[in-house]
């Protein structure tokens, strides 16, 4: 777990749920600057991700009941939970699991379900590398933006570290069905960022996915795809405190 601050139980706290074999390190230029806005903020490493260590958790369910020993630990008594792609899936089954919990919910690149390709998750769990160039491909809005190298690279160094944490992070993902039931459950107030070119949340999918809660509010990030926090943190971060502010 990777902290923007101490906490401080007078500031609200914020906590940043990474997607599919990342780590705290994709909340790089989002952690500070809200801790700048006088919250508490905690970018988490999921087990077996960047400093966490045990092993990769094998499904959303698991995930969001590890994030509740987190928040017990820390002494959290409310909540904001931001979470990007599958982060927004733990963010949903932890809100459905511990509504009193959670103050409100900001999906960034989220849906209520998130189907993975088979051959995807073929490579990955077959330790191909060849899979984190697929996923950037498909997950930048313009493919050649990640100018410097391919960032999940620097975060899974390895065959085993693909195998063993990106491969089984997709399969939780495609695994989870109960989100459709845990939306319906949600009476937080819920704020949703989209990237005007994702391919893995299309903007159809992602309005319905928001349509399902009540006053929901949305922002669209205009020439971005899936990786929000990559590809346009700074807009995302200014458009996730401002929601906060409200």
């Amino acid at each position: 777990m990777d902290t923007g601050t101490t906490f401080d139980s007078n500031k609200h706290s914020v906590l940043l749920l990474h997607g599919s074999g990342q780590s705290h390190v994709v909340w790089s230029l989002t952690t500070q600057y809200l801790s700048d806005q006088n919250f508490n903020v905690f970018a988490l490493d999921f087990p077996g991700h960047g400093n966490s260590e045990g092993q990769s958790l094998k499904s959303i369910e698991e995930m969001a009941v590890w994030l509740e020993k987190v928040v017990n630990k820390i002494g959290v008594k409310n909540l904001s939970l931001v979470g990007h792609s599958q982060g927004c899936l733990v963010a949903l089954e932890y809100t459905n699991r511990y509504p009193e919990k959670v103050n409100n919910i900001i999906f960034v690149a989220g849906s209520y379900e998130i189907p993975v390709n088979k051959s995807l998750i073929d490579l990955a769990y077959s330790g191909d590398m060849e899979s984190l160039n697929l996923m950037m491909k498909w997950g930048y809005g313009k493919s050649k933006q990640f100018i410097g190298g391919n960032p999940l690279q620097k975060i899974l160094n390895s065959s085993r570290e693909v195998r063993e944490v990106l491969a089984v992070d997709l399969i939780a993902c495609n695994n989870y069905k109960n989100g459709v039931n845990a939306v319906k459950k949600i009476n937080c107030s819920t704020f949703f960022i989209f990237g005007e070119l994702d391919k893995m949340i299309k903007i159809e999918k992602g309005k319905e996915f928001a349509g399902l809660i009540p006053d929901s509010k949305i922002h669209i990030i205009k020439n971005c795809g899936h990786m929000i926090v990559l590809e346009n943190a700074f807009e995302m971060r200014e458009k996730i405190s401002e929601f906060l502010k409200k």
